[in-house]
């Protein structure tokens, strides 16, 4: 899966900071620009685990099924 990071510079600290478009609580910084994006990496992951775990609990003892979905 690919995602979209909306990358500004710091001007002070010379620091790339990066947010995803497709899942805005992962958000990160980095002082390159190859840093940047290992460490989008992990915060998407940890967004990615957090929303399972929340659907988890706020779905326990329903009768759950999954389907995918494509989007072009």
């Amino acid at each position: 899966m690919e995602y979209t990071i909306s990358i500004q510079k710091d001007a002070k600290s010379g620091w790339y900071c990066g947010q995803c478009v497709q899942l805005p609580a992962a958000i990160s910084q980095g002082e390159t620009l190859n840093e940047l994006m290992e460490n989008m990496k992990d915060a998407i992951s940890l967004v990615l685990e957090y929303n399972k775990e929340q659907l988890k609990k706020n779905t326990k003892g329903e009768k759950t099924f999954y389907r995918k979905l494509a989007m072009a």
